[in-house]
């Protein structure tokens, strides 16, 4: 940012980030711990007429509503964030996050209720999509704003850490409460993941309310600069930010959801590998995410926010042949091995970045509106449907080369738009000014 960013204490600099962590993994724990139990008993409790296959289409459909009203969190979180402050709508999205998960862990089933049962899950499942889509945006630019001047690619990371933390945390929560049911899972044990979210929204609520507001918000606001509607403006005059910042996180999304979701269908399905191997195989990776993501976000501090995305982008598209090649061989090693440099080396390192790059596309009066949007149009376009299409281009071509080739094209996209992504204000709110390529301790670039 510009020499007259406001101040920031270190202590809160801290602070904001583990708040940013805990509340992007809340996020992540309850994608993961929906999608796997949606995947192994909502199709028998919600929807016990349809066929099998319908009963889990219509399971993962009710997973789908939540990605579909992430657009709308992010506009109507980012609307009141914009205006009366990040910190409160943080509070508030952690805890319709966390009220919504925990209610889904108390539903009655179809057999209790009749049709009830399945229209108060999707209920629960708009309110968490809405929540969810306010959520980041919020984090990123807590994080962000309250980061040290040239650490902002480090401290941002701390928000992108929450996908590999939320992994972790849902793989344990479904794996003990198999351990802890039993035979019994399918009747109560699958409700223990939902209820346990409640821990990790006392904590992330305890330090959001002590982290302090946002000093750039705070500047903005003591300048009387807050918009009435901050999707207008963003709409009107950072419509290609919005562009830009969906485009750059295109190839991010798409590898995101193809390691993590569609390998595991492809290679339980169709090479035999056996799945609880592929389970555990996540696992690691995740591990290993973890460590990566900061590891990145300190790197692009040091070579260039965009310079490393765009890297990144290009590399997403020249690795995903061969990325495939190696998952088709069905040795569960080398899909280890593929699986750890796609997600924790190409998808880390543009994925780190991100929060940083998208706080520079728009001023702070509107920036949570404008960030929230960028990033959920791509969660939702291309996250959310990257393993159907690549289900359903494998089930016509019978190879997985199609969907290589779309990944590559993302990828291109990717690089250009991080390349495009120039830093467009300062913290004041004003155009930013032209910027050296080196700064001392790291560049801009």
């Amino acid at each position: 940012m510009q020499s007259d960013s406001p101040a920031r204490a270190p202590q809160q600099s801290l602070r904001a980030s583990a708040s940013s962590f805990l509340g992007t993994t809340l996020e992540w724990y309850d994608f993961f711990i929906y999608g796997t139990t949606a995947a192994l008993v909502f199709g028998d409790l919600f929807f016990p007429n349809a066929s099998d296959v319908a009963g889990t289409l219509a399971s993962f459909a009710t997973l789908a509503v939540g990605f579909a009203a992430r657009p709308l969190g992010g506009i109507l979180f980012g609307h009141y964030g914009d205006r009366i402050g990040r910190k409160k709508m943080l509070v508030l999205s952690l805890l319709t996050i966390g009220v919504s998960t925990v209610l889904i862990g108390c539903l009655p089933t179809y057999d209790q209720i009749g049709v009830g049962a399945p229209v108060l899950l999707v209920i629960l499942r708009l309110f968490q999509g809405v929540a969810l889509g306010g959520e980041w945006g919020g984090a990123a630019l807590m994080s962000i704003e309250h980061a040290p001047k040239h650490k902002r690619g480090l401290f941002g990371s701390a928000t992108q850490m929450g996908a590999p933390g939320g992994m972790l945390l849902a793989a344990g929560a479904v794996s003990l409460a198999s351990w802890v049911s039993g035979d019994s899972y399918e009747s109560w044990g699958w409700r223990l993941p939902f209820l346990a979210s409640v821990v990790i929204v006392a904590i992330g609520t305890v330090i959001r309310s002590r982290v302090a507001e946002s000093p750039e918000f705070q500047a903005a606001a003591e300048r009387k600069e807050q918009a009435k509607l901050p999707i207008a403006d963003v709409l009107r005059e950072d419509w290609r930010s919005v562009l830009l910042g969906s485009g750059l996180a295109a190839a991010n999304n798409a590898i995101f959801y193809t390691v993590s979701t569609y390998t595991l269908s492809y290679a339980t399905d169709h090479l035999d590998v056996d799945k609880d191997q592929v389970l555990h195989h996540v696992t690691l990776v995740a591990a290993l995410y973890l460590v990566t993501v900061p590891l990145f976000g300190a790197l692009a501090d040091r070579i260039g926010l965009r310079r490393q995305v765009a890297i990144a982008g290009a590399l997403s598209a020249l690795m995903i042949f061969p990325y495939f090649l190696l998952v088709e061989t069905g040795n569960t090693w080398v899909i280890l091995a593929s699986m750890a440099v796609a997600l924790a080396v190409v998808q880390s390192a543009a994925y780190a970045p991100q929060p940083a790059i998208y706080a520079d596309l728009f001023p702070p009066r509107v920036r949570y509106t404008g960030a929230s949007l960028a990033y959920a149009i791509p969660t939702t376009l291309v996250g959310g449907t990257a393993p159907f299409i690549g289900t359903a281009l494998y089930a016509w071509s019978d190879s997985n080369y199609p969907f290589a080739l779309y990944i590559a094209a993302l990828g291109a996209l990717a690089a250009g738009c991080a390349l495009g992504a120039k830093p467009r204000y300062g913290s004041n709110g004003t155009p930013a000014a032209p910027q050296p390529t080196a700064v001392p301790g790291g560049r801009r670039g």
